[in-house]
């Protein structure tokens, strides 16, 4: 079994989380049912406990899935899910920000009906109101926290200011945020500033959305997936950010795993208050980032990945 991590204010989970997007249809077809079951239930075999969905996933299915797949084991593990925007109850479509309290109250009452739970572990604001201000967020989730509807708070690609403003209503458990060899935008002032309040950090998209694998070669991805339209993926920068992961890829062959798992590893060494999510829909794969959880980085070996993996040479922005 792996070892476990504390987020902050106790709340304990495997060191590697399994992001649940992907399931839901965001990277290729929908898993069946059964096939989600599968899956998940091999992630808890080997020691995961932190799964992470979202009613915007699917829309609303993803939460659906999730809770169908955990209820053998509901009690041993943690689920996260999050709100934070207005969504067309018809067709699921996206129609902007809402964390009004009363839109909050009214996601959360949904994502347990989808869930086929009581309560919710990890409540995530997926991202910030500009419309609301956070402590009436935070306000509004301690009282569902009191009402047992949710046991911790989380935020999710929130700035160092906003995190300080509704910690002091409600503890923050955990920040969510991308956070990988390509992403590191959060270093200079968010981190420390969870370092400071005893926050943790769930990363996602730990693997640059499969492109640290190496398998995504420039190129060769189908025009139908949604990636081929984030400027990283495009053209150009695609060519210069795999020379990049081209030099990951001979690091990890010195070191007798795969680039995947050596970023994986990367971000596991960058502290003891971090777990990473990193989705997939395949069981091998699965198997493999869990893997990763026992590779020892030394100094020298960080160096290295920080001298062949320069973040100032990747090439495009995270989104268009």
């Amino acid at each position: 079994m792996m070892d476990k991590r504390t987020l902050g204010q106790g709340l304990e989970v495997g060191k590697l989380g399994l992001g649940c997007m992907s399931i839901s249809g965001a990277y290729g077809p929908r898993l069946s049912q059964e096939e989600a079951n599968a899956l998940l239930r091999a992630a808890f075999d080997l020691g995961v406990t932190l799964f992470d969905t979202a009613e915007i996933y699917g829309p609303f299915i993803g939460e659906e899935m999730v809770g169908q797949a955990v209820a053998p084991f509901r009690d041993r593990v943690v689920v996260a899910t999050k709100f934070g925007f207005r969504l067309d109850p018809a067709d699921g479509s996206n129609q902007g920000f809402d964390s009004r309290p009363e839109h909050i109250r009214e996601v959360v009452d949904a994502s347990l009906r989808r869930l086929g739970m009581d309560h919710i572990d990890l409540l995530y604001q997926h991202r910030v109101d500009p419309e609301v201000p956070v402590e009436d967020v935070a306000g509004t989730v301690k009282d569902l926290i009191a009402a047992g509807k949710v046991r911790w708070f989380g935020m999710s690609e929130a700035g160092a200011d906003d995190i300080r403003r509704a910690h002091a209503v409600q503890p923050v458990a955990a920040l969510q945020s991308e956070y990988s060899l390509w992403t590191r935008y959060i270093e200079p002032e968010i981190l420390p500033t969870l370092r400071e309040l005893g926050i943790g950090l769930v990363p996602y998209s730990p693997l640059g959305r499969g492109f640290l694998t190496g398998d995504l070669r420039p190129g060769a991805m189908d025009l139908k997936d949604w990636r081929a339209n984030m400027p990283r993926f495009k053209d150009q920068a695609a060519e210069a950010n795999y020379r990049l992961v081209q030099a990951l890829l001979a690091l990890a062959e010195a070191k007798g795993c795969t680039a995947g798992q050596l970023a994986l590893a990367w971000v596991l060494h960058q502290g003891e208050d971090i777990v990473p999510i990193p989705g997939t829909r395949r069981i091998e794969r699965l198997a493999e980032n869990v893997a990763a959880t026992a590779i020892a980085l030394t100094p020298a070996d960080l160096a290295a990945i920080e001298r062949a993996f320069p973040v100032e040479h990747v090439v495009g922005g995270r989104y268009a």
